[in-house]
């Protein structure tokens, strides 16, 4: 359902590469994975150049990423929230995240379910804005790409063997992409489950 919801967008951008990449940044904040495989088998198509899927997902995935650390900070204005933690306890765990921000945020981005309490934890505990900011953008910018490439490898078998149910195959494909990452959510002990 939001693969399609996602590939309609693109579908009412039209040929404006604007308006796709605006569809590629609203459909990363919907679903960033699902978001991803659409604009790969779209740049497959030929529906919409590689370049602009591709920027317009780095640029979404980031404004995520940092909309993640945003809520953070909020929570950690608002009082009832910041006194879940004492003081002596923030500082400790501000002193263990000073010095490691870039790998938190590189090894969040690959593990999954990771990255919505690492991010507004840094965001909460104050973490260098510059590194994470770094370490989002080094992050997306590897998986991100690896995404996309095993997406259009994807869509170019499926454009070739399954001809007009590709959409199928491609909606498959996504959602496949994402239990994947609930499966190894699981695996990896995550506290969501």
């Amino acid at each position: 359902m939001l693969d399609s919801s996602i590939a309609s967008l693109l579908a009412l951008a039209g040929h404006s590469p604007l308006l796709q990449a605006i569809a590629i940044i609203a459909g990363t904040f919907i679903l960033e994975d699902a978001a991803t495989v659409i604009a790969a088998m779209q740049a497959e198509a030929g529906g919409i150049s590689i370049a602009v899927a591709l920027v317009a997902l780095f640029i979404g995935i980031v404004l995520g990423d940092l909309g993640l650390y945003g809520l953070g900070r909020l929570a950690a204005c608002v009082p009832w929230i910041d006194r879940m933690l004492p003081p002596r306890r923030q500082d400790m765990m501000r002193g263990w995240l000073a010095g490691r921000v870039f790998r938190v945020v590189l090894v969040s981005r690959f593990l999954p379910g990771m990255r919505l309490p690492s991010y507004t934890t840094c965001g909460f505990l104050r973490a260098n804005l510059k590194q994470f900011t770094l370490a989002a953008i080094i992050a997306t910018l590897c998986w991100t790409s690896l995404l996309f490439g095993v997406s259009l490898r994807v869509g170019h078998f499926l454009m070739d063997h399954f001809g007009a149910w590709r959409w199928a195959g491609a909606a498959g494909f996504a959602v496949f992409v994402i239990l994947a990452g609930r499966v190894a959510a699981v695996a990896f002990g995550n506290p969501r489950r």
